[in-house]
């Protein structure tokens, strides 16, 4: 484990738990078990909703109010955890407030219900993996590989969506029995949290005053750096474009391709990112996270561009493995840019601003005119009209070698 986890050093072993093991071993069931309620949610939850009789514009409204209520829960749970550094504690009530809120989703069809459940279920299924992802990169610290401790999350998506595919009960076509299974990965979360230490200690200190560029790097009361923010505004492209993919991709793939595999499809994109969050950290410390994530961002567009073109089922498969890049590298990049720029006792915070303005509000707003594109024009200009978030998330990158120079493109030292 410390050599796979660590290949530059050891890791420091928890803190004391219920459990007492290894930190790397420690995160890795808990990225396991968090991604077993990604596994139900991210796939399923247009269904569920689609399944309470909403036609498309209003379950777009709703999975767009979905993702901006998940804007704001991460930033209040953010700042708790890096002003108390207990993370433990956030993520026992966001898991909570997942399963309290799905249950009244699942049973009241009234769309106000639905909203409200919506918003809840949000905030606790949003606020959750910037927890984790800032106490794994504070806790792995900068000899640490957060693409392989991550990795942990993609094998459980992968075997969660292949016993969904093929499961002969609780089969989740049905708005109920979705719902059952968010309640079971989210119980199985909870039991997770007894693995993890209840305070994470103090974070690593920022050895230098080492901008990307070379410059001096702001000071850790200095968050939005022009280098952090042209960085989000690139990540938040990149993720609009990614909007459709993760709110139609269900329905399209039932209600177009007619092929009921949203379980195996998943699977299929899920184990493809696994090679990429394997070597990640290698090719971070060899290219640099911007470069990275506009490698990541190209293969978005493809992938939206052959659901148009090659709307089949061999198509849609290929599509899939492009999730390679689109997930498998972009976020361990995205992770890895926030890491570079974000001091460590200010981690949570700046893993919340990723995984809500550089994630969230992207997936509001493609939700909400997604759904209206797709009742007016169909889901071929749906995935065709995304693509120019593709490059404006290029053109982001360009502007960021522009200012920045071209050392901005390599991994900087951590600050």
């Amino acid at each position: 484990m410390r050599d796979f986890f660590h290949p530059t050093g050891p890791p420091d072993l928890v803190t004391p738990c219920f459990f007492a093991v290894e930190l790397p071993m420690a995160l890795v069931v808990c990225f396991f078990s968090a991604f077993l309620v990604y596994a139900t949610i991210v796939p399923y939850l247009p269904v569920l909703v689609r399944g309470l009789g909403y036609s498309h514009t209003i379950t777009g409204i709703l999975l767009g109010i979905f993702e901006a209520a998940g804007i704001f829960g991460p930033f209040l749970f953010g700042y708790f955890a890096d002003k108390l550094g207990r993370y433990k504690s956030g993520l026992i009530m966001t898991y909570g407030i997942v399963f309290a809120a799905v249950i009244p989703l699942a049973l009241f069809r009234n769309p106000w219900i639905s909203a409200l459940s919506l918003v809840f279920l949000a905030i606790g299924f949003r606020s959750s993996v910037p927890l984790l992802d800032a106490a794994a990169t504070i806790r792995l610290g900068s000899t640490g590989d957060y693409g392989r401790v991550r990795m942990a999350g993609s094998v459980s998506f992968v075997l969660l969506m292949l016993i969904l595919q093929w499961t002969p009960v609780l089969k989740p076509d049905t708005s109920g029995s979705i719902a059952v299974w968010i309640c079971i990965s989210t119980v199985i979360a909870l039991v997770s949290m007894a693995f993890l230490p209840a305070a994470q200690g103090t974070p690593e200190k920022p050895p230098s005053n080492t901008g990307p560029s070379g410059s001096a790097a702001p000071g850790k009361h200095r968050l939005w750096t022009s280098f952090f923010t042209l960085g989000i505004i690139m990540i938040a492209f990149g993720r609009l474009a990614m909007a459709p993919i993760n709110a139609f991709f269900s329905l399209y793939l039932i209600e177009v391709i007619h092929w009921d595999a949203v379980g195996l499809m998943w699977a299929l994109s899920a184990l493809s990112e696994i090679p990429a969050m394997f070597f990640s950290s290698r090719l971070i410390r060899r290219f640099g996270a911007p470069f990275l994530l506009a490698l990541s961002v190209v293969g978005v567009g493809a992938r939206l561009a052959i659901y148009v073109l090659f709307p089949t089922k061999l198509g849609i498969s290929v599509a899939q493995l492009l999730h390679f890049f689109c997930f498998g590298l972009f976020h361990p990049a995205a992770v890895a840019f926030v890491a570079m720029c974000v001091p460590p006792e200010r981690r949570a915070l700046g893993m919340s601003i990723y995984l809500s303005i550089g994630t969230g509000l992207p997936s509001f707003l493609g939700n909400a005119i997604g759904g209206y594109v797709v009742e007016h024009w169909g889901y071929p200009a749906l995935f065709s009209s995304f693509i120019i978030f593709a490059v404006l998330s290029l053109l982001m990158y360009g502007v960021m070698r522009f200012f920045s120079g071209p050392v901005s493109s390599k991994s900087p030292k951590r600050r």
